[in-house]
């Protein structure tokens, strides 16, 4: 069975960890943070949940690197939050500091990771990672679009009053404001979206799923960590079943969509090694133009970053 590191003992990654421990799939979890005491007290407060939710998954916390040793998958949740007065490029300047010297220390402890990004802001994070590890792109990308797929039909499920379970959706490009929803891919137990949902709604809908980070911010003062907990799980877990799950995930392009050198969010092929197959979705003009714009934002960010 595998072994798994997750990075942050923040919520986002003991979420990540309790959520993971549950599926009961990997031998042994590693919740490392610099605040060594915080992923100790994590840990072992999620493992004496496990006699009573019964799993067997081992998870130590820790702030020592060594322990992270011969790791298959690193989930990276590391980061800080934008605080009041903080511009973008701060943001990115302190976050890419941080994920890169994470990655470091993994990559000099596990020959070859599969690393999985959560840090934000996601694709340049990401793009940060892939160039200080040194791994094929297959096995480094980043967690965005489940989750945002994850809101546009829980919000889906509210207004129809039904199961989310039978919702099935797909949305690309960047992790935010310039998402690209696909209404079009938008089914209902196989119904298309648009046969049960007026067009205003649907709108308002995905108007909400562009800013759901924020309206989380607003509730709370704080980033949202269950959904993209599990949805980080959820990854993992496709790996190590090597279920070969169809989800949509922040990954490098080089044609695909007529995008190179940028990681965007689209479908891929998730199982053992990684991603093993970027899924091209034939888009319409109107989706295509939304896709190239969300290049464009995600493209003006990673240059921010190779200018640091």
């Amino acid at each position: 069975m595998s072994k798994v590191t997750v990075v942050g003992a923040g919520n986002v990654g003991a979420t990540v960890a309790n959520v993971l421990a549950h599926m009961d799939i990997v031998r042994e979890i590693v919740l490392i943070d610099i605040k060594g005491d915080l992923a100790r007290g994590k840990a072992l407060d999620s493992f004496q949940q496990a006699p009573i939710d019964e799993y067997s998954t081992r998870i130590i916390g820790t702030e020592d690197y060594a322990d992270t040793a011969d790791s298959d998958i690193v989930v990276i949740t590391a980061g800080i939050p934008r605080r009041p007065g903080m511009s973008r490029d701060d943001l990115i300047s302190t976050n890419a500091n941080i994920v890169t010297s994470v990655t470091t220390s993994i990559i000099q402890y596990s020959k070859n990771p599969i690393i999985i990004v959560v840090s934000n802001p996601l694709d340049v994070m990401t793009y940060a990672v892939h160039k200080a590890s040194g791994l094929p792109s297959n096995r480094v990308f980043g967690m965005a679009g489940i989750l945002d797929t994850a809101r546009y039909r829980a919000f889906l499920a509210m207004e129809l009053k039904i199961s989310p379970k039978d919702i099935q959706a797909m949305l690309l490009g960047g992790h935010g404001d310039t998402m690209v929803p696909l209404p079009r891919y938008t089914t209902i137990a196989g119904i298309p979206v648009t046969e049960l949902i007026d067009d205003e709604k649907l709108t308002a809908i995905v108007d909400r799923t562009k800013s759901g980070g924020g309206e989380l911010v607003k509730l709370m003062g704080t980033s949202a960590w269950y959904a993209p907990g599990a949805a980080a799980a959820q990854m993992v877990a496709s790996i190590v079943r090597d279920e070969d799950r169809i989800l949509p995930c922040c990954a490098l392009l080089n044609g695909e969509y007529g995008l190179n050198d940028i990681f965007l969010g689209v479908p891929v092929k998730l199982g053992k090694g990684g991603i093993k197959q970027i899924i091209e979705l034939k888009l319409n003009d109107a989706e295509m133009e939304l896709m190239q714009s969300s290049a464009i934002a995600v493209g003006e960010v990673i240059e921010v970053f190779k200018k640091m």
